[in-house]
């Protein structure tokens, strides 16, 4: 990555432009064109540097009803259990941890009452049981990773 990619990078985390061609707007800020900045964009998701680009929105204020799941999923059902987690559009993280519960993943649908019934029917499907852990407070922390100069390093470190 050059210092360009690390100024797309900072810019696109959490500055992304609403425009109807944002990477044109990019370009513009950053003295390229916007087909340069979506080669630079598309480089970076190849390599695996960009995961994914999405909004992120808070689920309560839209109406809707997002938790945390969490399962004891035996290492003969991991596969089948993890497959049928995630055909749901409504799952938007599933982590494996080293842990008793050692699958955890948030979900987020219409209302409490149409998630808890799906989760009712992927413990049908896998034979597995999920914990429902719906949030009593809210913690949400922004967590960018800034590439240009953070800890005079241009976002060099491993960490």
């Amino acid at each position: 990555m050059d210092e360009l990619d690390r100024r797309i990078l900072d810019t696109i985390q959490s500055g992304f432009p609403v425009d109807p061609r944002p990477y044109a707007v990019l370009g513009n800020d950053l003295g390229l064109t916007e087909a340069e900045v979506l080669a630079r964009v598309r480089a970076l998701k190849e390599s695996g540097v960009i995961r994914r680009i999405g909004a992120n929105f808070h689920s309560g204020k839209l109406g809707w009803h997002s938790t945390l799941c969490a399962a004891k999923v035996p290492e003969e059902l991991f596969d089948a259990f993890v497959t049928e987690v995630n055909r749901h559009t409504e799952v938007t993280h599933n982590y494996l941890r080293k842990h008793e519960f050692n699958v955890w993943f948030t979900f987020i649908g219409e209302d409490p009452e149409t998630v808890q019934r799906t989760l009712k029917e992927i413990t049908a499907a896998t034979g597995v049981d999920i914990l429902y852990l719906p949030a009593t407070k809210l913690f949400k922390i922004k967590v960018d990773f800034a590439m240009q100069g953070a800890n005079g390093n241009n976002g060099d470190n491993e960490d």
